[in-house]
């Protein structure tokens, strides 16, 4: 156990040595263009409503899946589509887990995916950008803009491919989308933040 502790704690060390030694590169007009996919071990989306108004409620989504076409010098000729299965919604509650599955909630049964295709990407800052695209849940299709910007990219000392990576936030109003359990006592307007790492494809 020891020997396996040290050689985890050796690999982040030279993993985290690599990257301050430049191995993030932190300019956008350096990434490189082209298709990528999403890395979904390291891509993240958490969501937020508030509860009864005295804290706000968290969960997340995982098994993230989908593309990106990356153009740095004409951004907006870039798109993004990501899907999202409903079933990995984790509260750390397995009962609310779920209930939030249910046919009253979300419906994993009938609308078993969450979909965000982009439809218009606008460079509102050197590594920042606002993409606005449909966002289909519970069976409903509506716009969304998220608010995103760039962390940097460079080969992932870890597993060797070429990875660029984002953080965005969005918000939006849960009803719209026919999810109306226990409004108002459950917020309506429904906080995202996204951190999502994408490897070019091969």
């Amino acid at each position: 156990m020891k020997i396996l502790i040290a050689s985890t704690a050796l690999a982040l060390t030279l993993a985290t040595g690599a990257i301050a030694a430049g191995g993030l590169n932190t300019n956008p007009s350096a990434v490189t263009p082209g298709a990528y996919v999403v890395e979904p071990s390291h891509t993240r989306v958490q969501f937020a409503v508030s509860h009864i108004g005295f804290t706000q409620f968290f969960g997340d989504f995982t098994g993230a899946a989908g593309s990106l076409t990356l153009d740095p010098k004409t951004l907006a000729a870039s798109k993004v589509d990501i899907t999202l299965p409903v079933s990995s919604v984790s509260t750390t509650n397995k009962k609310l887990d779920e209930e939030l599955k249910s046919a009253d909630w979300l419906d994993a049964g009938a609308y078993p995916t969450i979909r965000f295709v982009s439809t218009k990407i606008v460079r509102t800052a050197p590594d920042k950008a606002t993409i606005t695209g449909d966002l289909t849940l519970h069976g409903v299709t509506k716009p969304v803009t998220l608010q995103a910007k760039f962390n940097g990219s460079g080969v992932n000392p870890l597993d060797k491919a070429y990875t660029v990576g984002f953080d965005a936030t969005a918000t939006f109003k849960r009803s719209e989308f026919g999810v109306k359990t226990y409004l108002p006592m459950i917020g309506d307007e429904t906080s995202v933040r996204i951190s999502a790492a994408f490897e070019k494809a091969k």
